[in-house]
């Protein structure tokens, strides 16, 4: 008979991601309509698979990600999740350059940190928002409330951070005391007088797991549920307070079954001797597994259904069960640790308190060498199994050796080492820029031009006669990592190379003309947002061209969050020049591009298109004297180096 799939493995941890749904689903529940979440997923997702529950939390609605340092950050950067994320430690002034490069969002609790942070930000021209955290009472992180208010001063005159939001913790939230009380009036006063002041944080959160259950009338913009998102109540007096789900399960395997007389030592020093005929079965899980060396002689396991002790020292790589009572299993058995089997279960909380420790550590520990098979819709393959991710700080050495991997492929396929290495190096650089910066991804992609004639009334006659006016309306979406951008002008491909250099340039033009101004002849004349007007901030002529600056306060509840970009011009163009060129610089997934012409007077207008990607076929349509349309359909990837060029008669 063959394996199943998780039977591959020596022993696996299941987390079903259907129950976790349904886990966050009775947290909206109870924490109502008008209440974001943070899904915390600091270590590991509490030995869930941070990656993939991270995923899994996004879909079902939560807003942000908590996690507990910026290495943790990094590693869901990197695996291309874009939400916010905070870091709920106090950040170190090691993890600076991280936190900007990966636009991850620090807890503060001191002002050395914050000037530290503002100083970096001002360097790299970045913003960045911040959650300040406040003791009330936790004596852990954050900064002791009756100093909080001189702190988020401080925080308001740093012109590169943002506070977003305002957040504390309950230290026993998981049993209602007075003490809760006392934590829950320090932080609703302090934000009563944060009000009071007109000092407007937008983001406040407090209730973890307990909180929620227990104090359901304190209500933040946004709660932090933790280890109750994985099925497990905070206390025994939680149990009747919300209808949870467990999401875990340990497994593994019998590798060996043995029949051993009375008076047999079992195991390092002997610690148990059988007494009388006993069949022991051998598992490969011991406490380097994260099985607790305390559950020697007092742990249980589930085969067939049933109770077998662990008898006997649980050693670094094994345990052994008395399965005596069980006399038809053989080796291959499934053998459950944590979870279900049949109509008996382990939950993490008789792990503990046999361990003589709490649930979470139960959960962190439990498979940390085991792969994590994802359960979806009752099945195991719906998410390929992974092993844990070990992130290592300083990620960069990892992504070299993929590059490197990546690089050889591209020899082998070549069967060319040096055409294999052109071809490396111009895809990253397409794709990346030539500096270490994250792939920017955009969608539904709309290009208008219209050219027509001059206006006489507003040109002189000779003007008008070498220049045609073009307007042209951009729009598409993509993921916003600043709430300020440039809208650039060059006047040669010097001056344009260095525009898409610069990651804050939104849209850059190139403009030649022996008469031409370009901050004349080039203007912006509208710039949305998600259907909201952008206003212009500065305009200045630099050793690149003509730039043109927007941006907008309320663009930073945005940022890391997709929109809607919209971005018209008005400009000239030398009616010698018979062509105009459409280039995509970013993979862009879906686009429309129609030149409208009918007030030109062109004649043999035609498009030459080259669009590469995987199936990038261009449906193009035409009515002679008036537009050319171009589609491809908003399934479809095109990627840089496409485009179209218009060519015509005069």
């Amino acid at each position: 008979m063959p394996l199943k799939n998780e039977q591959k493995y020596r022993s696996w941890v299941e987390v079903d991601l259907d129950n976790f749904t349904a886990n966050l689903r009775e947290i909206k529940r109870l924490i109502g309509d008008g209440v974001d979440f943070m899904q915390t997923v600091k270590a590991d997702a509490y030995g869930h698979g941070a990656i993939e529950i991270s995923h899994a939390a996004l879909r079902a609605g939560a807003r942000m990600l908590g996690v507990a340092n910026a290495d943790e950050g990094v590693q869901l950067r990197v695996s291309g999740i874009e939400a916010p994320i905070v870091i709920l430690g106090p950040s170190t002034l090691s993890e600076i350059s991280d936190l900007i490069k990966y636009h991850l969002t620090p807890s503060v609790s001191d002002a050395e940190f914050v000037r530290a942070l503002e100083e970096q930000l001002a360097r790299a021209s970045r913003t960045l928002s911040v959650h300040v955290e406040v003791d009330t009472g936790m004596g852990r992180g954050g900064t002791m409330h009756s100093e909080a208010l001189d702190l988020i001063r401080t925080i308001q005159t740093l012109p590169h951070i943002t506070l977003e939001g305002l957040f504390s913790h309950f230290a026993s939230s998981e049993t209602m005391t007075a003490y809760n009380d006392q934590q829950w009036q320090l932080f609703s006063g302090l934000a009563a007088k944060l009000q009071h002041l007109g000092i407007h944080i937008p983001i406040r959160h407090m209730d973890n797991s307990g909180a929620i259950l227990n104090y359901p009338a304190l209500k933040l913009e946004m709660a932090r549920p933790g280890i109750m998102t994985y099925g497990i109540y905070p206390s025994a007096e939680t149990k009747a307070k919300a209808a949870l789900l467990p999401v875990m399960s340990f497994k593994t395997t019998i590798v060996l079954v043995k029949e051993f007389p009375a008076g047999y030592g079992i195991g390092y020093n002997r610690t148990f001797i059988t007494k009388g005929k006993t069949c022991v079965a051998t598992i490969p899980v011991g406490y380097g597994d994260g099985y607790p060396f305390i559950l020697s002689n007092q742990g249980e396991a589930l085969i067939r259904g049933r109770r077998a002790p662990i008898i006997g020292r649980v050693s670094m790589d094994m345990c052994t069960l008395d399965v005596t009572h069980i006399p038809d299993c053989k080796v291959g058995d499934e053998v459950v640790l944590l979870g279900r089997q049949l109509s008996e279960y382990i939950s993490a909380s008789e792990i503990a308190a046999k361990a003589q420790t709490i649930s979470y550590e139960v959960l962190c520990a439990l498979g940390k060498r085991a792969p994590r098979v994802f359960l979806q819709k009752g099945k195991t393959d719906a998410v390929e199994p992974r092993l844990r991710r070990i992130f290592v700080p300083g990620e960069e050495k990892s992504i070299a050796r993929i590059d490197n991997i990546i690089r050889y492929c591209l020899q082998t396929r070549t069967r060319n080492e040096e055409l294999g290495d052109a071809i490396y190096y111009e895809m990253f650089e397409t794709l990346f820029g030539k500096e270490d910066r994250q792939l920017e991804l955009r969608s539904s992609f709309r290009y208008d031009i219209t050219i027509a004639q001059l206006p006489e009334a507003s040109e002189h006659r000779r003007r008008a006669d070498a220049y045609f006016q073009l307007k042209t309306h951009v729009e598409y979406k993509k993921t916003i990592r600043s709430d300020i951008f440039m809208i650039g002008c060059a006047s040669d491909s010097a001056q344009l190379e260095a525009l898409i250099e610069d990651e804050h340039c939104e849209y850059r033009w190139i403009l030649s003309g022996d008469d031409l101004v370009i901050e004349r002849d080039f203007t912006v004349e509208k710039m949305r947002i998600d259907g909201e007007d952008i206003p212009i901030i500065e305009t200045r002529k630099t050793g690149r061209g003509y730039e043109v600056w927007c941006g907008s306060e309320k663009l930073k509840s945005k940022i890391n969050r997709e929109v809607k970009i919209e971005i018209e011009i008005l400009t000239k163009k030398a009616k010698g020049n018979r062509t105009f060129p459409v280039y995509l610089l970013y993979p862009t997934r879906g686009l429309s591009i129609n030149f409208n012409y009918e007030n030109a007077n062109l004649k043999n207008v035609r498009a030459e298109s080259f669009f590469a990607g995987r199936h990038p076929q261009a449906d193009i349509q035409a009515s002679r004297g008036k537009w050319i349309h171009i589609r491809i359909s908003h399934e479809e990837w095109v990627f840089p180096t496409s485009g179209v060029i218009f060519i015509w008669d005069i």
